[in-house]
């Protein structure tokens, strides 16, 4: 694979509080010049992505309820409404992890299905972080079959949001997450990324990191 072709796997992403516009700017600049998949960003820092990314090859990514996932549905569901008209063409919402691991499938019926539907109503794509580190294999499996009957575009594994997080992505949870989803489903590894081969190799169809310049130059 060449490093073209390697830069539209990534997400380049930047996640950190206190970014400032300036940064956010000269990071899109970046982006746009190495051609990757996407940049993600916090939510208030949608509008001057948009507005550098125009036209580019590269989305606009942002994330719903990050890193916790424990809004409630409606609070996601407008928060996605919001992004989306402020130029976000692809949203990363994290499941309410506990409402999963505490069999309360409702709640994900609901926030998953309405974040689908504001996504796909205006175009943008829908990537559910179900947050691997913290289920069993079954509560993997579990999340995978919500994220395929609301028809969710994109798996991704984990927020990487390290702090509260007892491992990282492993290669055995893409490998796990490709078996349970449809071929067209696409497949995001995020957290801790440290072979990527591996994970594209396992079926991985998006990586999100923030060292996208060090990947795709073999670094």
């Amino acid at each position: 694979m060449n490093k073209a072709e390697l830069a539209k796997y990534i997400d380049q992403t930047i996640l950190k509080p206190g970014v400032t516009e300036e940064f956010v700017e000269k990071f899109c600049e970046d982006a746009k010049a190495n051609a990757f998949a996407s940049v993600c960003i916090l939510p208030t820092l949608v509008k001057p992505a948009a507005k550098i990314l125009k036209g580019s090859e590269t989305k606009v990514c942002t994330v719903i309820s990050f890193p916790l996932g424990m809004d409630v549905p409606a609070v996601k569901i407008q928060e996605a409404k919001e992004v989306i008209e402020h130029g976000a063409e692809e949203v990363d919402m994290v499941i309410n992890v506990g409402a999963l691991k505490s069999g309360e499938y409702a709640i994900n019926d609901e926030e998953i299905s309405g974040v689908v539907k504001a996504c796909h109503d205006k175009g943008a794509i829908l990537k559910l972080i179900i947050e691997t580190p913290l289920l069993t294999e079954e509560q993997i499996i579990k999340a995978c079959e919500l994220a395929e009957k609301h028809g969710v575009d994109i798996v991704k594994t984990s927020t990487g949001f390290s702090a509260m997080l007892p491992r990282s992505t492993s290669v055995d949870d893409v490998k796990l997450i490709r078996k349970h989803v449809k071929a067209a489903t696409g497949v995001k590894a995020a957290g801790g990324i440290r072979k990527t081969a591996a994970m594209i190799e396992a079926g991985a169809t998006r990586i999100g990191a923030s060292a996208g310049e060090a990947i795709i130059n073999g670094l």
